[in-house]
């Protein structure tokens, strides 16, 4: 097995500024949140001004992130569509039978999108995870195309693709099932406003944590893969570890 390990391009790329996970978690869960359960009461804003406040602040940082990072996101942008969608159910007062089917519809969509991109030969995942911040792409690509294996390098990013929609159907489900338990109470009442923002404050560790835990096992199932097929030890695979190593 050619386990030789080629020298690292002197050329590098600017890479897009990282997203800020605190920023994320306060705009979009933590204040909103507080906001609709604190504040929606009729003493304080109100139900309906709770919610328009509540839903500013996933809708700022939506704007705020897309400016700064300059880069569109798929993904992102149907997060954005989604707030725009319980505002408008809870403002507009559509019954709300609604919030379960709009909560499920969304990470449902993402996770068919991800499952078509097989079909049509999208590099979507691989885009996601194999980033150069993460693994050492060039190289890996290299020693990849020097052993012909690119067949099984395809073969590796379509799993990783199916665990990664499952993610999303499991988000679609746990969503339904959250929104169908909290939201009881009809939209405009100052009890549907408290609810949302329950509900909201549940979604993370009831919807985000076992997705996320799903997503890490994409990505070692992925690192696992990469080593089988070059042959190499982790370091060599992930960015900066060698280096690290040798520094030490």
């Amino acid at each position: 097995m050619n386990d030789t390990i080629p020298h690292k391009s002197i050329e590098t790329k600017k890479l897009s500024k990282d997203e800020n996970p605190l920023l994320n978690l306060l705009f979009n869960v933590v204040i909103p949140a507080i906001i609709l359960i604190k504040l929606g009461k009729k003493d304080y804003l109100g139900p309906i001004w709770g919610l328009v406040a509540a839903l500013s602040f996933p809708v700022i940082y939506g704007v705020y992130d897309g400016i700064y990072r300059k880069k569109f996101n798929f993904i992102s942008a149907l997060g954005f569509f989604s707030i725009l969608l319980t505002g408008g159910i809870g403002l507009l007062k559509i019954n709300k039978d609604w919030i379960p089917i709009k909560e499920a519809s969304v990470p449902a969509l993402i996770g068919i999108v991800v499952l078509a991109s097989l079909f049509f030969k999208s590099d979507f995942v691989k885009k996601l995870l194999f980033q150069e911040k993460i693994f050492e792409v060039e190289n890996i690509s290299q020693q990849i195309e020097a052993q012909n294996k690119q067949e099984s390098f395809n073969k590796l990013f379509k799993q990783i693709t199916l665990i990664f929609a499952a993610s999303f159907f499991l988000s679609s489900v746990l969503n339904y099932a959250l929104a169908k338990w909290i939201i009881v109470s009809e939209t405009g009442t100052e009890a549907f406003t408290e609810e949302l923002g329950k509900m909201t404050a549940l979604s993370y560790p009831v919807i985000v944590l076992p997705s996320m835990i799903i997503m890490f096992f994409a990505l070692w199932w992925l690192i696992h893969g990469l080593k089988k097929l070059t042959g190499w030890e982790l370091k060599h695979i992930l960015k900066g570890l060698e280096e690290a190593e040798n520094n030490k």
